[in-house]
Formats: structure tokens, sequence, C-alpha cells
């Protein structure tokens, strides 16, 4: 492991930090009287996540928790070497309340680093490999990182340029290399103090999921989120027999704690970690692992329908596929439905709190055509007009939401994030949502995603869901053009071309308001690092290339 022991010298910004991380601030905690009914009701315990740790080492010790990179790993080896790497640590000089970067790809240094980190009473901030440099730089500066853990067998040209950088914010960075590996640590294990945490306290961080901007911190405590991967096992009906195949990045909240690795974990379960998620690396775990359920995006479930095509696997060990991160589309529901053989649910949530999920036992129609409704009865669901007043019944509006897994603010974020907040604590999500009779939610797309069409407000949702039932579309996204104009991008499977499209759109009776007016055909859409369409990519692809054309015309 390669460490560089630069001198701490903070920008004058992160001076003013608290020094002690897990202290939830009073402005973005829960009123005292709400966190009471919390406790009362129990769904907040007085657990933190370390004590859940020690607990599975104990009581799951010699099943297997961990399988990747060709070695299985029981409970007791690899929450072992977990406080193997918090002795090293500690020893290092990372205090409790420390921030600490970790990006790290699926596998065991993930989670000895994961556990490591919160036995010690450290607060991680997990972000996903695929995060550019100079978005983790920004990261480690809002959260004012003392630490970076990361993978030296990805790039070394670039770990050398973090390094450099990270050192003017007085972050040092700790590499797990090629031998000597965070999993394999081969410190002597002493008894590392008790980091004093409560179940109050920030327990890690996560980033927000946004195409725009900054990532923004999500302070999740040791209470709220010991709650959300406990419901979440529980909707799943999780046991120790389970295995789950993490396709997705483990510090995606989704592939975390929905349930996800923390999820599995709580009940004996095992997570296996795929040479890729490309469908013949997934596949071929699923068959040779037995195993039975996974999470995945909209954009790679449509690659593992295409792969059907011409393979076919051994999937019969699969009893449950999750599909969340943006919406599924029910042509493509249906697909994943028919040709997987398995469950299928729907999962719509967001690393601020709030899930909702269609339930295992729920009509084919539910499934198909919604998104779920909230895990908890305490999960306090606004739907509002642009004003913030309450829609009529069954109308669109952006959805507003509050509740015991739900944050109250944006860590460190300053005036800019309270602007995603109510003075009465609901976050604005900003996703176009209508709640059915039944309570199951249809999520329509985002609201800055409205595109104003001649005068008339239009979902890009709407529009892709009438484009996706054209048989040889693939994949699609709508955006903005110029002149009030929507411009359809789409992946296809054959030669299409617009006038093609809105012939099928006219012959299904869908409104001319929902006809693209501009066709685009790519191989493959940009995706953010979160695996959503990265739209902001496109609508400048678009611009720039309608930009271009109109610089040539003489």
């Amino acid at each position: 492991m390669h460490n560089n022991d630069t001198q701490d010298a903070y920008l004058t910004d992160t001076r003013l930090y608290d020094t002690d991380a897990r202290r939830l601030p009073p402005t973005l905690a829960w009123p005292p009287d709400v966190a009471q009914h919390y406790q009362d009701v129990g769904y907040w315990q007085a657990d933190t996540l370390s004590t859940h740790i020690i607990r599975w080492q104990q009581d799951y010790s010699e099943h297997i928790a961990l399988i990747a990179e060709g070695h299985a790993w029981p409970y007791w080896k690899l929450i072992g070497q977990g406080r193997r790497f918090a002795t090293m640590l500690s020893q290092h000089g990372v205090p409790p309340g420390d921030t600490v970067l970790v990006q790290l790809p699926n596998g065991a240094d993930f989670a000895v680093a994961l556990f490591a980190l919160l036995l010690i009473g450290a607060v991680p901030v997990l972000v996903v490999p695929t995060l550019c440099i100079k978005t983790v730089l920004q990261v480690a500066a809002q959260a004012g990182a003392r630490r970076y853990l990361g993978s030296a067998r990805l790039c070394q040209s670039e770990n050398d340029a973090l390094t450099t950088q990270l050192a003017q914010y007085g972050c040092r960075t700790l590499f797990s290399g090629k031998t000597d590996r965070f999993c394999f640590c081969q410190e002597t294990m002493i008894a590392v103090p008790p980091p004093g945490d409560e179940a109050g306290n920030i327990a890690l961080l996560l980033l927000s999921g946004g195409t725009t901007g900054i990532p923004k911190l999500i302070p999740r405590t040791h209470a709220d989120y010991g709650y959300n991967f406990q419901l979440c096992a529980d909707l799943c009906a999780l046991s120790d027999r389970d295995r789950y195949l993490a396709a997705l990045p483990m510090a995606h909240n989704f592939s975390l704690a929905c349930p996800g690795a923390l999820g599995v974990w709580s009940r004996g379960g095992c997570v296996v970690v795929p040479a890729t998620p490309a469908p013949e690396d997934a596949f071929a775990a699923i068959a040779r692992f037995g195993i039975t359920l996974t999470a995945l995006v909209p954009s790679l479930s449509q690659c593992w329908l295409d792969a059907l095509d011409s393979e076919l696997p051994d999937l019969r060990s699969l009893r449950l596929i999750q599909v969340g991160g943006a919406k599924l589309d029910s042509v493509r529901a249906g697909a994943m439905l028919n040709r997987f053989g398995c469950q299928l649910q729907q999962v719509f949530g967001m690393a601020e709190g709030l899930i909702t999920a269609t339930r295992l036992d729920d009509t084919p129609h539910t499934i198909l055509t919604t998104q779920g409704r909230p895990l908890c009865e305490d999960d306090d669901i606004r739907i509002v007009d642009p004003a913030g007043v309450a829609v009529s019944p069954g109308n669109a509006g952006e959805l507003w939401v509050r509740g015991p897994y739900t944050i109250r603010g944006y860590f460190r974020a300053g005036p800019s994030g309270g602007q995603s907040f109510t003075s009465e604590g609901f976050y604005r999500s900003g996703d176009r949502v209508r709640r059915l009779p039944d309570g199951n939610l249809c999520v329509e797309g985002r609201i800055k995603e409205t595109i104003n069409r001649h005068g008339e407000s239009v979902g890009a949702g709407d529009i892709e869901d009438a484009l996706r039932m054209h048989p040889d579309v693939r994949d699609v996204a709508v955006v903005a053009g110029l002149d009030e104009t929507v411009h359809a991008v789409i992946v296809a499977k054959r030669s299409l071309l617009l006038a093609d499209l809105c012939a099928f759109l006219e012959q299904q009776g869908v409104p001319t308001s929902r006809w693209p007016d501009a066709l685009s055909v790519v191989k493959a859409l940009p995706l953010t690092p979160m695996g959503k369409i990265n739209k902001q990519a496109l609508t400048a692809r678009i611009l720039g290339r309608v930009m271009e054309q109109v610089k040539e015309q003489p």
C-alpha cells in the first residue's frame, strides 16, 4: 500500500468545518418529537453500523459473505480483515470523526475499507470508481476529507495526479496495490478503542446522483441507514440462502442498501462480484454461483435483454431482479418479466432516502406499469404544482417527501443546498410523479426535463414511453432542441427515419404533441457515473452539432 504523508494544509473554508464529521448539525436533524416517534415505533434502533458488523461476524461466522476475484470470504475472515485494517488506519492517524473518501471497485477491498472505517468511527464518503478526478477533488474539498482510499490497479498516472492534487487539500492517499491489498492487510489486530458513536450520528456520506454541478453530500445516520437496508431486506424476503450479484457499484445506494450488500449481509447471505457487469460475465456468475437476486439500472437491463438474443444462459437460480436508478418503461419491464423467468421488482428511490417498490405479490399489471409504493407508512409524500400546492388526486406534480430514512438537508452544502428542502423538512425530489388510488406511484420523469413545445409543456418521459413502443427502438432519450423543438435520440435495431417513428406513433393514437421534431440515431446513449442517461451531455452534443451546421451555412 502506497502512502502519501503530505502535511495537512486545509483551505480556509474547510477550517470552518467541525473536525468531528459524525455530529449531525442541528439544521439537518429531525425535530425531537419526530425522532422520538421513530424510536418509539421501532424504526430507529440504538445500534450503530459497527455494532451490526460485529454481530454479523458472530452470528454468521462460517457463512460465505463475499465471492470476488477467485476468493470466497467467510464472515469471520472478511470482517476480521476489516478489523485488521481498522487497526492499521488507527495507527496511521485516522481518528473517529475524520471524513475519508473511498473510491474502490466492487470486491473485498471495498468491503474491508468500509468495515474498517465504520469500526473506528470515521465517516466514509463513498465515491463510484468512474467519477472523474476533477469531481473527486471537488468532493474532497467539500467533505474536508483527510484520507483517500483508492485502487492502484486502475491507472497509475491518474493516481499520481490525484495524489498531488489531493495533497493541496491536506488529504493523504492510500492505494490498494496488486499485492499489498487492503483485504490482505497483515497488521496485528488489536482492540481498537470504541468509536463512541451514537445511532443518531452520521455513519457515512453518499453522493447525490445529479448530472449537473458538484455532487452533494448526503448524510446518512446509523439509525436511518440501518432501518433502510433492513426494511429492504424484509421487502425482498432475504435469507442466509440468498446470493446477490453486485452488478452495480457498491458505492451506489441502490446496490449498497436497497437491500444491496448491507441488506444481504444482515441476513447472512452472500454477495458475489462478477468480473464485469456485462452479460457474458454476469450470466456466467449467475450459473456458477447460483445467484438468487440482483439489481440493475434500465440501461444495463437492456444490455442483458439484448444478450438473450444470442445466448442461452442457465439462469434458473434467479428468483428476483430489481430494476431502478431510473424509470423502467412498461415495454422493457414486460420483456424482463417474460424473458428472465423470475420475479421483477421495480424500484424508485434516491440516495437522499425515500424508496418505493413493487411488492413480490403484486399483480403483473402493477409491476409493469408502476414504480411501486413507499416502504414505510411514515413516508410522508406530497405531490405538488410549481407553487408548492398539492395537485388533485391522480394528477402529476413534483414529489416532496420526508420520513424516517429521508434526510433533512445536505452536508456542508451552503445556502444552495437549502433550496432542495422546505422549512417543514420535505425533500424536493425534482421527480414528476402521479399517485394512483392504490398508493402506487408512476414516475413520469424529472421536472427539469419538461419541454416547452410551442407553448405547451410536454414531459420528456411521456415522449420516451411512446417511442419505446416501437419494436425497433432499443433505447431512447428525449431532450429539448433549439426553438422549442423536441429532439429524440435513439438506439435502433435497424435503420429508422423520423417519418417512420411519426407514422408509428400516429398508428398508436399518440397525440402529435408527443411526436419528435428531430431525430438522431446513435450506437449508445451516454451515461452518468451512476448509470443514468446523461441528458446534459446529450443536449450539449445536439446543440453543438446544430450550431456547427449553422456556422457552415453560407
